[in-house]
């Protein structure tokens, strides 16, 4: 029987044959349990059941002789060489994960992605992005965060997303990033709630004396607009700081008061005689949105990513989709190459 490469070698090294040999589906097992806080985690994550994570757990120990857990703890801990042992994963994993995305073809490239994304993103052309990622990365797995800039660039210092979309605000030197597109704002309220001048716009210090709505500065484009307005000498008296954007414009249609929305996306409602868009001098300055990642977690996958978002980012319409994309295409006669 010939005898198979491994074995021939095997002869004239013998040692070989005798390294514990582990495996990538043991190291995403103490890697998830670690980073999630337990077993029924760590199988949730990696969709199989507490009994595997543990097998594959009991297999590692055994293949070095030593515990990767501490058993009198009620909780998941790791031991010394337990923590030794998830920086080896961590690093094995990425590696892994590099390689595939480098020399794989695309659609056969399986990772799960943690975006995050503010409220407008998600309103507007999320829905296109996701698309756009199954069909140029089918076996991708999309895990989106829907919160505000503060809290996804938290969540990203922390590990607990991969890349986030907010506002330019809230970009750090710790975190590459690129500018993907920006957003138009405007002065809105209720049609009569606020008298426009003739013959011109009003002035800023003459909007602040009304109510305004803000989303405060746990938001990016809260943050931008308070510091602008600052600059512009002007401190509003009464202010009501709403961090919902789906709230800050019921409020604004209620009559509660003015305040800056994105100026394109809402044109429906300023049409249907639901908002009014107030003419104000200086006017608000745009906000640009930036992809921001860890730089050790830069990857293949995720600069593809941010490529595709700076395709579609277009904050002008609300939920926008791929196939809305690929039907205006198709009036316009523009099919792509026969």
């Amino acid at each position: 029987m010939r005898k198979s490469v491994l074995s021939a070698i095997s002869e004239f090294f013998p040692i070989w044959s005798q390294l514990p040999v582990m495996t990538f589906k043991q190291l995403e097992a103490l890697y998830w349990i670690a980073r999630l806080g337990g077993f029924a985690q760590a199988a949730n994550q990696l969709h199989t059941s507490q009994s595997a994570i543990s097998k594959r757990v009991h297999e590692l120990e055994q293949l070095f002789d030593t515990e990767l857990f501490d058993r009198s703890q009620r909780t998941a801990r790791l031991t010394e060489k337990g923590e030794e042992m998830f920086v080896l994963a961590r690093k094995l994993l990425e590696q892994r994960d590099a390689a595939i995305e480098q020399f794989g073809k695309p659609g056969v490239v399986e990772r799960r992605i943690r975006l995050g994304v503010t409220e407008l993103t998600a309103m507007t052309w999320l829905p296109r992005l996701v698309g756009l990622i199954r069909q140029h990365y089918p076996k991708v797995i999309l895990e989106p965060d829907v919160d505000d800039s503060l809290q996804l660039r938290d969540k990203l210092l922390a590990d607990e997303l991969d890349l986030v979309i907010v506002p330019e605000t809230f970009a750090d030197s710790r975190l590459p990033h690129k500018v993907i597109g920006q957003v138009r704002s405007a002065w809105m309220c209720k049609p009569g709630v606020v008298p426009q001048p003739n013959g011109g716009a009003m002035r800023l210090h003459e909007l602040a004396r009304h109510r305004m709505l803000v989303q405060g500065n746990n938001s990016g484009t809260g943050r931008a607009y308070d510091a602008w307005m600052k600059e512009q000498g002007v401190q509003p008296a009464d202010v009501i700081v709403v961090s919902n954007l789906v709230a800050l414009t019921g409020l604004t249609v209620s009559g509660l008061g003015v305040s800056y929305l994105p100026r394109e996306c809402l044109q429906p409602l300023v049409a249907a005689g639901m908002l009014a868009v107030i003419e104000v001098a200086p006017t608000l300055p745009v906000v640009r949105y930036v992809a921001m990642h860890k730089g050790e977690h830069r990857s293949a996958l995720t600069s593809s990513i941010v490529m595709l978002a700076q395709e579609c980012c277009d904050f002008a319409r609300m939920f926008q989709a791929q196939a809305e994309e690929e039907g205006e295409k198709e009036e316009s006669g523009d099919s792509g190459p026969a």
